[in-house]
């Protein structure tokens, strides 16, 4: 198993910038950030552009990976994480015709995986709090929308790798921008889009504060993990006693690096070889602790790398 980076943490630095101080660093693989140039920034990554899809040639897909090859580097994956089921027509149209062009890019670097998320829309006739009919209008809105958009990417020769993060704030209480979140959804959206190249980016962390069993998942959806986002999560025990379980980790789930939450590396990455995967453990970095400097942000991976050098060899 590979360890590797995701791009997005390194927003003022350049693709080789990055790519050097990775392969200096130890590390195998990395995880580019592609969303659209100019874009402001957003809740997760938006504007960070390390390949830019719009503009990429065979001449230039041909020169990144003769740069990273040079340095030992692989890409793992190009990670671009709007909300394809965006209420807004317009915005919606936006995103896919972007994440189409990041399977495109994905087709001309040889790159097998794209990682995004499902997205979420709501109908504004509906109560917020109307759970059931909420799930049901998001499914009729996924099935408008991602059976073509799988199809696409197995066309190109690419999987497509969506992430198990509710992007829950306050303004999306209580579902969330993006529908799979949990075991009971995802088996609803893998019954409805069986298609072999329709997976995961798999991220523990976000199962550990809805308290669902992420070495159980790894067994359930094991045929379905396409790549591994590392990322661990700590709970604020006394945020948690003063919000309760409906405060929805607003104020105590607290991200962290690997090793440094509630995470048993040791025994998911065990579960992760017995089911297969032995493909990269991708560093995601949200940990507040290790941020406002660059130079925090690369202490940081590198205190994480150690972590999971430990169980994968």
């Amino acid at each position: 198993m590979k360890i590797g980076v995701m791009t997005a943490a390194f927003p003022n630095l350049s693709l080789e910038e990055l790519a050097t101080w990775a392969s200096e660093s130890g590390f195998q693989m990395l995880e580019i950030a592609c969303w659209p140039a100019g874009e402001a920034k957003d809740r997760k990554y938006g504007g960070v552009v390390h390949i830019d899809v719009d503009s990429l040639t065979p001449a230039r897909a041909s020169e990144i990976n003769g740069m990273l090859a040079e340095k030992g580097l692989q890409i793992s994956s190009l990670g671009y994480y709007p909300n394809p089921l965006h209420p807004d027509p317009a915005h919606r149209e936006h995103v896919i015709a972007h994440l189409k062009k990041v399977i495109l890019g994905a087709e001309m670097l040889g790159v097998g995986i794209v990682g995004t998320f499902v997205g979420r829309s709501w109908n504004p006739e509906l109560t917020g709090r109307d759970w059931r009919k909420d799930l049901d209008y998001n499914f009729e809105e996924f099935m408008k929308v991602w059976p073509g958009l799988v199809e696409f990417a197995a066309d190109h020769n690419v999987k497509i790798a969506i992430e198990n993060c509710p992007m829950l704030w306050a303004d999306t209480w209580p579902g969330g921008s993006n529908l799979p979140h949990s075991p009971a959804l995802l088996h609803r959206m893998f019954e409805a889009v069986p298609d072999a190249n329709f997976g995961l980016n798999f991220d523990p962390s976000h199962l550990v504060w809805q308290q669902i069993d992420y070495i159980r998942f790894v067994y359930d959806f094991g045929e379905r993990i396409f790549h591994v986002h590392a990322k661990d999560m700590a709970i604020d025990q006394e945020m948690f006693y003063q919000d309760g379980i409906l405060g929805c980790g607003f104020r105590w789930q607290i991200p962290r690096l690997p090793g440094l939450g509630l995470v048993d590396w040791q025994k998911l990455i065990a579960a992760l070889y017995d089911v297969g995967y032995d493909f990269v453990l991708s560093i995601e970095h949200e940990d507040r602790n290790w941020e406002g400097t660059e130079e925090l942000v690369k202490r940081g991976f590198l205190l994480a790398r150690k972590t999971l050098e430990l169980y994968t060899g």
